[in-house]
């Protein structure tokens, strides 16, 4: 027998009211997660896998500091591990339906035997396991997600402004055709007849050239000739392909869409008169 506070316990007392002391605080320190954490770890190995159940948790906790010592937000893709260090990056398979999310590790938990990890309420929405709650998945270490450095401003010369457009003198539909190559631009026709017109489909340095594109025109419209004109001393001949024969310029415009449906390209000039035959002595 001995005494305390002037009354008699018994000798095994004392060790006893310790041990239920202890154990009282014990069982109240589990029912919340840890206070801030700050022993270092080593860093987790890339490519580390684990398989198990994970869960999810929102409210009350968001707001409050997690375990790393930053303010839990439940719509960060973050998550709670037990052992793996804080900020590393962890690739989520929920292996019921396929779907991935990497989060980083910022907080302790799940503290349910059988779980392995806590999703932030917006990481559980990804991979589709808000309405279970819970879901069997596969978590693999990854590398963390490459960020870019901010970028020095860039210092942008203001250029001269280009000159005014200059403006160019309207060409009448009389004039001479400019073809590009492999056609050539050719002068006007000898003895030209003012009041009639034609439609000029192409001018060839090449007769051969000219013919084929005769052949085709005359397949579909009819009336396509070839029309020479007089070379001057040292120049190449000019073979010009027309069609119709004296019209009138409307009746020509209206013939030139046609022309220009087929091959791409017809301009109304005058009607091509041929040169007068010189007089025999």
């Amino acid at each position: 027998m001995m005494t305390l506070f002037r009354r008699p316990i018994h000798a095994g007392f004392a060790p006893l009211a310790l041990a239920a002391m202890f154990l009282t605080m014990l069982l109240a320190g589990c029912s919340h997660r840890p206070a801030h954490v700050n022993t270092p770890l080593a860093p987790a190995r890339l490519g580390t896998i684990e398989t198990g159940v994970a869960s999810w948790y929102g409210f009350p906790y968001h707001g409050r500091r997690a375990a790393s010592g930053e303010v839990y937000d439940m719509a960060q893709l973050t998550a709670a591990h037990r052992t793996l260090p804080f900020q590393t990056w962890v690739e989520v398979t929920n292996l019921s339906n396929g779907k991935q999310v990497d989060v980083r590790i910022n907080d302790r938990g799940p503290f349910v035997k059988g779980r392995i990890l806590d999703l932030s309420q917006a990481a559980a929405r990804d991979i589709d396991m808000l309405r279970a709650g819970t879901a069997r998945v596969r978590l693999k270490v990854i590398t963390p997600p490459h960020t870019e450095p901010p970028q020095e401003p860039v210092t942008v010369t203001a250029k001269p402004a280009p000159p005014p457009p200059v403006a160019l003198e309207p060409v009448p539909d009389s004039a001479a055709p400019v073809i590009p190559s492999p056609t050539v631009a050719a002068p006007p026709a000898v003895v030209p007849r003012t009041d009639r017109f034609v439609v000029q489909a192409g001018a060839f340095a090449d007769r051969d050239r000219a013919e084929s594109l005769r052949a085709t025109l005359e397949d579909r419209l009819m009336q396509a000739r070839i029309v020479s004109n007089e070379a001057a001393a040292g120049a190449p001949s000019l073979w010009r392909v027309v069609v119709g024969r004296e019209m009138t310029r409307e009746q020509a415009t209206a013939l030139a869409v046609r022309v220009r449906q087929e091959t791409g390209a017809a301009l109304v000039v005058a009607e091509p008169q041929p040169a007068p035959t010189p007089a025999t002595q």
